[in-house]
């Protein structure tokens, strides 16, 4: 789908460097490399140089370092995509506009309201585009139920349901010592709540409770992993939605939406990887999706095609097409109301207690339609 067209200042591809050449950076880089309209990977940056190398070599890219400064003083680096761990977040993008690098995120861009809104406030400073990776929008089937609400399908929404069933192994979690305390809630459930704010436009969330044990591995809990959650949250229109995750779904990786109000329902997402379903003596079967990046395929390319055309339009570049809604991109707004949500779960799962989320940041409705020049704020 063509959504902008802008007239051709300078007809050449927006130039991207990618910070961190990890499991999400790696699948970034190969998209930028290969499957984004108008982008070019231009270097690759990790502290680790065997991961750095690894990369570059298999993409054909010859710029790399081990140095973040190398890619912001690069002239030729017109944005960066930062998917280092989340304790690198904010740093980097206030680094990274303060460079004038147009900047595309992973979520959630901070581990507190405080450091998110520094980061926030150092892109909107330097008038460059920041963009976060709530890639859900992007799904076509979300997208499609976002169309619905927006055109009165469900009336006023009244329930809300997200869940996110992470696929894990007859033997459980992996490496559970490497699992931060509060993962499931801001690397996790941090993308139900962007979907459940998103699914309920014009609302905020105002009350969190959250329900959270070790049910995967029990024996992590005493190093403070929790791997299952339940999470109930109230909206400034009446509306309560309900976040669920837990890391061991043995069936497949199964992200699902829901939304029932007064005039109807809309529902988004299945595990299965196909409408094919078998129907055999050994019972009725179908194929399900295993990894985020075969579940959300798509979604990433089109979430960095659509960054891609925002940092064009900033800088001139000329006409780009993208695949998804410019009503999807997520800015800082979407951001900060996500982490407020679990900041508020991790905080309520702790004490047990309600958690009012003024308590942890004074928020508004985000806008509906993207703002294509700067931050979305």
């Amino acid at each position: 789908m063509t959504y902008l067209q802008h007239p051709a200042a300078e007809d050449r591809p927006v130039r991207i460097a990618v910070i961190g050449a990890g499991w999400i950076g790696r699948f970034h880089a190969e998209s930028i490399a290969r499957r984004v309209p108008h982008a070019r990977l231009e270097a690759i940056v990790d502290p680790v140089l065997p991961a750095v190398q690894e990369l570059a070599t298999s993409l054909g890219i010859t710029k790399i370092s081990t140095d973040v400064a190398d890619v912001l003083a690069d002239p030729d680096v017109d944005a960066v995509l930062i998917a280092s761990p989340l304790r690198f977040h904010a740093e980097l993008i206030t680094a990274a506009a303060q460079a004038g690098k147009d900047v595309f995120c992973e979520k959630p861009g901070g581990r507190t309201i405080a450091e998110l809104d520094a980061a926030i406030d150092a892109a909107a400073s330097a008038g460059v585009v920041l963009r976060f990776g709530f890639n859900r929008r992007y799904s076509r089937d979300f997208a499609a139920a976002r169309r619905l609400i927006d055109d009165g399908a469900v009336g006023t929404p009244q329930l809300l349901r997200s869940l996110t069933r992470d696929p894990g192994t007859e033997a459980g979690i992996s490496n559970p010592e490497r699992i931060a305390p509060g993962t499931i809630f801001l690397e996790t459930l941090i993308h139900d709540f962007d979907t459940l704010n998103w699914l309920n436009p014009g609302a905020i969330p105002v009350k969190v409770h959250a329900v959270a044990d070790a049910l995967v591995a029990p024996e992590a809990k005493s190093g403070g992993l929790l791997d299952t959650a339940v999470v109930t949250t109230t909206y400034s229109n009446g509306a309560i939605a309900v976040a669920e995750a837990n890391f061991n779904a043995l069936y497949g990786y199964d992200v699902r939406g829901e939304v029932f109000g007064s005039a109807g329902m809309v529902t988004a997402g299945t595990p299965q990887a196909t409408n094919a379903t078998s129907y055999t003596a050994a019972g009725i079967a179908s194929d399900t999706t295993r990894l985020n990046i075969h579940l959300f395929h798509d979604a990433y390319t089109d979430e960095l095609a659509h960054f891609t055309d925002d940092v064009a339009a900033r800088r001139g570049f000329g006409s780009t097409t993208a695949g998804a809604s410019p009503t999807a991109a997520p800015g800082g707004v979407d951001a900060r109301n996500a982490l407020a949500v679990a900041l508020a779960a991790f905080r309520s799962a702790e004490t047990g207690l309600p958690v009012e989320v003024a308590d942890i940041a004074e928020l508004r409705a985000a806008e509906g339609a993207v703002q294509l020049q700067g931050v979305q704020a």
